[in-house]
């Protein structure tokens, strides 16, 4: 199966949990290219939402602290960004501060961005699984560069205590050979970016 299919096959698996919900843009509608991987899950368990991501996590937070399953969909990393004050002042250390009194559970999907054949500008073209590894504690990071890791690191955020950040590449959705791909490489994209003139002081 391919990365696309897997990913397909993983929400499907993850909306059988009867708690789950699924939130983000393009969750419901159309719009992003992680849209087409929600098509086997049901639409009363979608809910779709407006750009406001830090709103967004911090509905995610308050839903799972009331039981629900949130699986929290983010487009790219650079929407992500939006909702860091939630994911690291409150989701992270909600679990420290409490001395795990609260440790609510959110799945958190977020797609590095394809850089080919189509560059999507410097607004919409970063990898920020290095700097959320080093700002958080609690929440676990887990990157799935190959179709066959997919599923099972779905199940197992499922069934993990606390909050999980599973970062996907969205060049992988339209390769047929994802199964047998790697994480994409930056030097195309470092070399473009080289060839800026030095500003002046």
């Amino acid at each position: 199966m391919t990365y696309h299919a897997k990913l397909t096959r993983a929400m499907a698996l993850l909306s059988e949990q009867p708690n789950a919900i699924f939130m983000g843009q393009g969750v419901l509608y159309p719009s992003t290219s992680m849209s087409s991987t929600f098509r086997d899950v049901p639409v009363e368990k979608r809910l779709e939402m407006p750009v406001a991501e830090d709103m967004q996590m911090g509905m995610a937070i308050g839903m799972a602290l009331g039981g629900l399953l949130p699986v929290c969909i983010f487009p790219r990393f650079n929407f992500l960004r939006c909702a860091v004050n939630q994911l690291a002042n409150h989701l992270d250390r909600l679990p420290i501060y409490s001395k795990v009194g609260y440790r609510p559970k959110v799945i958190i999907r977020v797609a590095a961005p394809s850089i080919h054949p189509f560059y999507p500008q410097a607004q919409h073209d970063d990898d920020d699984t290095g700097a959320l590894r080093r700002m958080l504690r609690t929440v676990a990071i887990v990157t799935l560069d190959r179709a066959e890791q997919i599923v099972p690191a779905y199940e197992t955020a499922a069934a993990a205590d606390g909050s999980t950040l599973l970062v996907e590449y969205a060049h992988l959705y339209r390769d047929a050979r994802a199964s047998q791909s790697t994480t994409p490489a930056k030097e195309d994209h470092a070399s473009w970016v080289s060839s800026f003139p030095t500003p002046r002081a």
